[in-house]
């Protein structure tokens, strides 16, 4: 599977199944554009057939020489002969592997507080309460998790834990005391815990600011962009904007932590469909670690992203990936989230197939201790799996998770970006069609766009530094 597109004034080629990327003149861009549509076997004897040979002639005759056709044909059966185009998908052959394996938990999302001091109006939260009650996690709870955590954890010895809310710092003590407990269990049974918080910043101070950076191995910093953007969507219960308090803090933090594991996060809606400007205004104030999400919400929502917003996100999305192309070209260069791409290495096979492990390796814990599979299930008692107290008492809802793949999905089968995303978001696929067997089809058709940005940006700078090198 071949797919083809055009930005920024380079002709892009990737093929899908072995995940090279080429970077070609216009003659090798319609050349392997019409071998994809009319020579549907694909295989290196096919390419190299008398018949499509003079059928290819017969398509670029008006348009390009006949020696030059003809060269870019031999080029493409030599690549199609190492597996670099026209792959064979070599991946659906261990999709019964992956299903069977047997998973280990890896990571936990603590709700270590279902309370929050702002009233975001896009929180599928519900202000901290997942469709509950307000609750603060004791410590006896916390510590439950990480021992069920050490307990179903194999040999694995990396282990990560995300303090959530609602509002994470609004439960402080119990997020130190539960990090000291960790530090203890790692001597104890050969672990490392890898800590993170994600907090609006309203309680952010020099002690938690300390502690965060002693103990934290990443911060997420919530943050929607422009200061009438973020203080729209972002109040206070009084309805009072928070970006005057909050900005100073997360640049400080940031800079203490010298603009490494951190992110600051923001989401857009559809009134900042403009959202390449609060991308910037976050690069203008500082901050070098940057993602912007679409928000996920129903049509009657005001603020949902609707089919007919595409094409203005399509054209942020370019607008941003030109701007991080010229400032990577200067040496400025900044990560947004949602272009980090590896082209090399990647993850590992199951991951390609299956994401991010909700429900097998990834589980979230509500204050009182109930497993989910991740955060954005907290609440809906279909997926209760279990507590920390008696372990998983539901494991054929792991099976579900463990069953869903990109080739259980019917939309992802003819899809080129599926080995990036993954198959997308198992929660927004049920939020919209009552399966995790399907797709968000607003959210896929964002994600393809974004990987064309990030290949794009590769070769770009790529580019820079082949003429660099003289090459």
């Amino acid at each position: 599977m071949i797919h083809l597109y055009q930005n920024n004034g380079y002709n892009i080629v990737l093929d899908v199944n072995s995940g090279a990327v080429h970077v070609v003149d216009e003659i090798a861009y319609d050349v392997i554009g019409f071998l994809e549509r009319e020579n549907p076997l694909h295989t290196v004897e096919s390419l190299g057939t008398e018949e499509t040979k003079a059928r290819l002639w017969e398509a670029f005759a008006d348009k390009f020489a006949r020696e030059d056709v003809f060269d870019v044909l031999e080029a493409v059966i030599g690549l199609a002969g190492e597996g670099r185009l026209f792959a064979r998908d070599v991946y659906e052959d261990f999709i019964d592997v992956v299903k069977q394996r047997k998973t280990v938990v890896k990571a936990l999302c603590l709700h270590i507080a279902h309370d929050c001091n702002l009233a975001c109006k896009y929180c599928f939260a519900e202000e901290g309460e997942y469709h509950g009650r307000r609750a603060l996690m004791t410590f006896e709870v916390g510590r439950k998790a990480l021992d069920f955590l050490i307990a179903n954890s194999g040999s694995r010895r990396n282990l990560e834990v995300d303090f959530f809310g609602g509002e994470p710092l609004m439960n402080w003590q119990v997020v130190k005391d539960l990090v000291a407990y960790g530090r203890e269990q790692e001597k104890l049974h050969d672990k490392h815990f890898r800590f993170t918080l994600t907090t609006n910043g309203v309680l952010l101070n020099e002690e938690v600011q300390a502690f965060v950076n002693k103990e934290m191995d990443n911060v997420v910093l919530s943050l929607d962009g422009r200061k009438e953007v973020n203080d729209r969507m972002r109040p206070f219960r009084n309805g009072k904007g928070s970006y005057d308090l909050i900005v100073p803090k997360f640049r400080r933090l940031a800079e203490s932590r010298n603009q490494q594991k951190y992110y600051i996060r923001g989401t857009f809606t559809r009134q900042n469909l403009d959202f390449s400007k609060d991308v910037m205004h976050f690069v203008d104030l500082g901050f070098e670690q940057i993602s912007i999400e679409p928000v996920v919400g129903e049509d009657s929502d005001p603020y949902a992203i609707r089919e007919r917003d595409l094409p203005d996100i399509f054209r942020e999305y370019d607008i941003l990936a030109k701007m991080m192309v010229e400032r990577g070209r200067a040496g400025k260069g900044f990560t947004f989230f949602h272009f980090m791409i590896d082209l090399e290495g990647g993850p590992c096979v199951s991951k390609r197939l299956s994401g991010c492990g909700s429900g097998t390796e990834y589980l979230a814990v509500t204050p009182w201790g109930d497993l989910y599979p991740c955060h954005q299930f907290v609440g809906q008692e279909e997926f209760l799996m279990g507590n920390v107290d008696e372990g998983i008492a539901r494991p054929e809802i792991a099976d579900e998770f463990r069953s869903c793949s990109v080739y259980s999905k019917e939309k992802c089968k003819g899809c080129f970006a599926r080995f990036y995303c993954s198959g997308g978001c198992m929660a927004n696929s049920y939020k919209f069609h009552q399966t995790i067997h399907d797709t968000y089809d607003v959210s896929c058709e964002m994600e393809r766009k974004r990987v064309e940005c990030a290949i794009m940006i590769k070769a770009a700078l790529a580019d820079v530094e082949c003429a660099g090198a003289g090459r």
